[in-house]
């Protein structure tokens, strides 16, 4: 017995169920980020939030092809013009918001999912390490029409009003098909803050900024930039 006990080696025992811990979490999350590229997550972390407490969300999912073109092509050219083109991270927004100091955004559609699908809002290391990790699986697992789609339903649009098909309703009093390239790139320009803006209601800012988005819209698909996501 004394013996038996004097060959137990805590740190190899610890060491050996890290690993094991480490894989079984790495076996969960892939699971996970598999599942969601052909089911329709039911909600996120943050929807969930907001429903505790606002008693209660508007969101209704709508697959992608029910979805205006011209939504699919705003929120790229207002988030992410050269989403076709990277791996889920944009080299160059990155240095770009490295030069400005960080007065400017640098995350991608991609990133902008995976905070919204499988982790919580704000600005801290920790989240921003795990989005890092997740975003190559995502980019890797999903398609990138895939990826638009997600998105799009996931969103906040207005307080407790997420998803486009909710948006388009809560605004236009139409369908996410239905949208014009008006109201697509209006919708667009509320995400970065979506509970200080309306779509409906624009401001002379707003106006401006949704036209550029409406130009932008029509660049990528021109230039074959929205080719990736457009069926």
């Amino acid at each position: 017995m004394l013996e038996a006990a004097s060959r137990f080696a805590p740190i190899r025992f610890i060491r050996r169920w890290f690993w094991r811990g480490v894989l079984v979490v790495s076996c969960v999350v892939a699971l996970a980020v598999g599942v969601y590229a052909f089911v329709s997550p039911p909600t996120t972390p943050y929807i969930l939030t907001e429903a505790r407490r606002l008693g209660g969300v508007k969101r209704s999912w709508v697959p992608m092809e029910e979805i205006s073109p011209y939504m699919a092509r705003s929120v790229v050219a207002a988030e992410d013009a050269n989403f076709c083109n990277h791996w889920g991270f944009d080299m160059d927004a990155i240095r770009a918001a490295l030069d400005s100091g960080g007065k400017r955004g640098a995350s991608t559609i991609s990133q902008q999912v995976v905070k919204n699908v499988y982790l919580w809002h704000g600005r801290n290391w920790a989240r921003k390490a795990l989005e890092a990790a997740l975003t190559p699986m995502v980019e890797a697992t999903w398609s990138k029409r895939r990826i638009i789609e997600v998105y799009l339903n996931v969103a906040e649009f207005d307080e407790g009003v997420f998803g486009v098909e909710a948006a388009a309703d809560h605004y236009f009093r139409t369908s996410a098909a239905d949208l014009t390239a008006t109201q697509a790139s209006r919708l667009a320009a509320v995400l970065p803050n979506p509970k200080g803006r309306s779509a409906s209601q624009p401001t002379p800012w707003l106006r401006k900024r949704a036209q550029s988005i409406a130009d932008g819209a029509a660049t990528i698909r021109a230039d074959g930039r929205s080719a990736c996501f457009e069926g």
